[in-house]
């Protein structure tokens, strides 16, 4: 609550302090856009160079700004920064944004824009002072300004070849990063907990049982390819993004895996609860063909042959050691 009462409102700074934090916001904002840029320039270049570029427009308003502070109040800027007043609009940390996919690292950019319109043309709503109204919109429409430039900017270094370039790199950065981990996540979880499961059903013919022994094993897949692919590279070699996105990605797949052929056997009559766990194995396992054929680039019918036959000798497996 201390640190709360240490903050200003908008409503009681002056007109110098509105003029100063309009130039540490600017500096911010530089400094954000030279880390997209600095984050994106390997793997999309032209994309870089729109963030170097709206980097210098920030840097360009920022000055305008610091000789309009020097004609109007001197030399010395007062230190105040977003962080200073109370509901001010905040940035969320560079490193948050790291492993955002290439759109998402765009539609960022224009909410800090939007953001900061928004906030300079309500605040100037509120204003009594014809000078501290008119600064105010001034910085609004600047704002504004930054979103068209930034359009400028993106026709000018992003042709339709660039996109295309860009577009394939995060397609690719995508398979590697949730669908490759995703899939083989979800190829163990499906394949690997055939065998226990259906061992346990027909050992048993006890529906909770065998349900119990597929939500242990499903789960305990989950954790296990999670953390084996977290673990096993870190993407900064490999290039295959943030190993707890592909832990997560791997674990949660390989969980729903074995979770969809274990759930039938809530159900309490034996061979109602195995016929349905067929039925849905069956499905898995042509959802993994069409996923390595849309996204692996797999031919159909030889992911269709490889999945199929797997899963069918590792049920075959369990089948037969069950009924023993």
């Amino acid at each position: 609550m201390r640190y709360l009462t240490q903050r200003r409102h908008f409503k009681d700074l002056s007109e110098q302090e509105v003029l100063a934090l309009a130039i540490s916001s600017e500096e911010d904002d530089a400094r954000i856009y030279r880390s997209y840029a600095e984050m994106l320039r390997t793997d999309f270049p032209d994309t870089a160079k729109i963030f170097d570029g709206m980097a210098r427009e920030e840097d360009t308003h920022r000055r305008a700004l610091i000789t309009m502070h020097t004609k109007r109040f001197g030399d010395v800027i007062p230190l105040i920064r977003r962080e200073h007043v109370a509901g001010y609009y905040a940035r969320r940390p560079v490193w948050l944004t790291k492993n955002l996919p290439l759109e998402r690292i765009r539609e960022e950019a224009a909410a800090m824009e939007q953001d900061a319109e928004h906030f300079y043309l309500e605040a100037a709503k509120r204003s009594t002072d014809a000078e501290t109204r008119k600064l105010l919109g001034d910085l609004a429409a600047a704002e504004a300004g930054h979103q068209y430039s930034a359009e400028r900017l993106e026709r000018e270094h992003l042709d339709d070849d660039a996109r295309e370039r860009e577009g394939l790199t995060a397609h690719r950065q995508f398979v590697l990063t949730w669908v490759q981990p995703g899939l083989a996540g979800l190829m163990d979880g499906s394949v690997s907990t055939l065998a226990p499961i259906f061992a346990t059903a027909f050992a048993t013919q006890d529906t909770w049982t065998t349900f119990l022994v597929g939500l242990a094993a499903s789960i305990g897949a989950g954790i296990s390819m999670g953390f084996t692919e977290a673990a096993s590279d870190d993407g900064e070699l490999s290039g295959r993004g943030s190993p707890v996105k592909r832990g997560i990605a791997a674990g949660v797949m390989t969980a729903l895996g074995g979770l969809g052929h274990a759930l039938p056997y809530l159900i309490p009559h034996f061979w109602t609860a195995t016929i349905i766990a067929f039925v849905v194995v069956f499905v898995e396992l042509w959802a993994i063909a069409w996923i390595q054929n849309k996204w692996m680039d797999t031919p159909f019918l030889r992911a269709a042959f490889q999945v199929v036959l797997g899963g069918a000798l590792v049920f075959a497996a369990g089948a037969l050691i069950g009924s023993g």
